[in-house]
Formats: structure tokens, sequence, C-alpha cells
């Protein structure tokens, strides 16, 4: 069972007041997961997993490397399904309305999916075909995407000719080509240096005034720092969930860090 505990972090230095943020609920969830499980033969990645993300809400989905955290972005994108349990996205059920339910969210995997090849308009422009979006609204949205990242000086140059920075500000630029309500951000931020790390989570926290929830995943607790809510997840199972300051005060540990090594016992392999 997951503990919810209130209190109001800090963040760059401005303390930001998150209780006005509603309490996660199945009714004003953008994003609604349910007594989730999955399985790989005898192997449980996956154990009762139940979560909600609002409309404006960042989340962080903090946990060590095999906690489970890319099996769940799997089924949340509609690669596998759950063996049993719920996921709806916008209260589109995945599995009963997948088209409804994936139109609605944006994903950038750990994985890079760019075609290095193409420009980085091409690359949104089949991503935006992809959505049914053409002609002058597909223009419009590529281009305010790219000024949101700040490449549009950068569209028609090949991905390949871009830093790895940058190529993930062109995932991201991807994601929200459609307009989505819930982004998806796995371990999004692997092999960036700290300040690509940086700017790349606060181009993301930005989306909240515009009403986007955000599920981000990670094992790095930095990251997790930034966020409206925590979600610990170790070997399949939510250990906690609450604010960050709020996680370290229930562990009994003065920082957030040492909160996840304690739920963990200490494991980050």
């Amino acid at each position: 069972m997951s503990e919810t505990i209130e209190a109001a972090p800090v963040i760059q230095g401005r303390t930001q007041d998150r209780n006005s943020m509603p309490d996660p609920t199945p009714d004003t969830a953008l994003l609604h997961l349910e007594d989730v499980r999955k399985s790989y033969g005898p192997r449980e990645a996956l154990r009762g997993v139940s979560l909600a993300v609002q409309p404006g809400e960042f989340v962080a989905l903090l946990g060590p490397n095999g906690a489970g955290k890319s099996t769940l972005f799997q089924l949340l994108t509609g690669l596998f399904n759950a063996d049993t349990g719920r996921i709806s996205v916008c209260g589109h059920d995945i599995r009963r309305d997948p088209v409804r339910a994936l139109a609605d969210i944006g994903v950038v995997f750990q994985q890079m999916t760019l075609d290095l090849d193409l420009s980085v308009v091409a690359n949104l422009n089949f991503h935006a075909k992809l959505h049914g979006l053409g002609g002058k609204r597909a223009r419009e949205r590529i281009d305010d995407s790219l000024r949101r990242v700040g490449l549009v000086d950068r569209a028609e140059d090949p991905v390949r000719a871009l830093s790895g920075g940058n190529r993930r500000k062109v995932e991201l630029a991807r994601a929200l080509v459609h307009e989505p309500a819930v982004l998806l951000m796995d371990e999004a931020t692997v092999g960036l240096d700290p300040a690509s790390r940086r700017q790349l989570l606060d181009e993301v926290l930005a989306l909240r005034d515009r009403g986007v929830a955000v599920l981000w995943a990670t094992h790095l607790v930095d990251e997790a720092e930034a966020a409206n809510r925590v979600i610990v997840l170790h070997q399949g199972r939510i250990l906690a969930e609450g604010r960050p300051e709020a996680l370290a005060q229930s562990a009994g540990t003065p920082t957030l860090a040492e909160a996840f090594l304690k739920l963990t016992g200490g494991n980050q392999d």
C-alpha cells in the first residue's frame, strides 16, 4: 500500500504551492492505472500497480534499474497488454479503445527512435501525418513544438548533425506535435550531460502550465525532486508515494535520496 503525504517542496529556489493540486482520483486523472499486473513466465514484472496523474501534474516514477518502469511504459503505450488490471487515458480504456487512448499520449522512450538521415522537420512531419495532421495545421504544430524546445533554426538540419541533447529535444518536440494530454518520459535523460539533462527537465516541467499530465520515469533522485509527486517503484510494486520532502519525512531521513535508498534497501542496480 502506498502512502500519500502532504508537503510544499522548493524547486530551484522557489517554493511551489502544490497544495492546490487536486488529490489523484480516477474521476479527474488524465492517466489512471488500477491494479495492473504483468508477468513474463514465472517472473512478475508488475505486481498490482495503481496510480493516477492529474492535468498539469508532473509525477516522477522513481525506481532502480529492473524496478518495472520500462515494462509499465510498454503497457501504457500499447506495446503489450497487462495480464490483469485497467489502464485508461483521458477516460479511454487502452485495451477496449486503444486508438482513442493512444491518440492522447506523447512519449519519449529511453532509446532514441528518430531517423538520423532525415531532417528535424521531416521527422516531425512524419509523426504529424501518423496523427492525421497535414498542411497548414501540421506546419503550425511543428513550428510551435520547435519553438518550445528552441530548435527552430535547426529545422532543416539532419538529425545526425545534432548533439545528443538536441536530439532529445527533437524527440520531445515530436511527442508534442499532436498536442497530447499525457506525456510519458522513459529515462529520457540517459546519456545526456548535466546541463542538457536540466534543460530537458525544465522544458517538460513548463508543460504543466498547459495542463499536460506528465509521468517521468527515472532512477535519478535529483530529477524526481522537481516533481509534484514521487512514486517509488521497486521489484514491480509501489512502495511509497507523496511529495518529495514528505517522503523523506515519512522515511525519517533528511533527503529524498536517503529515503529512496532506505525504501529500496540500497538497491540501485
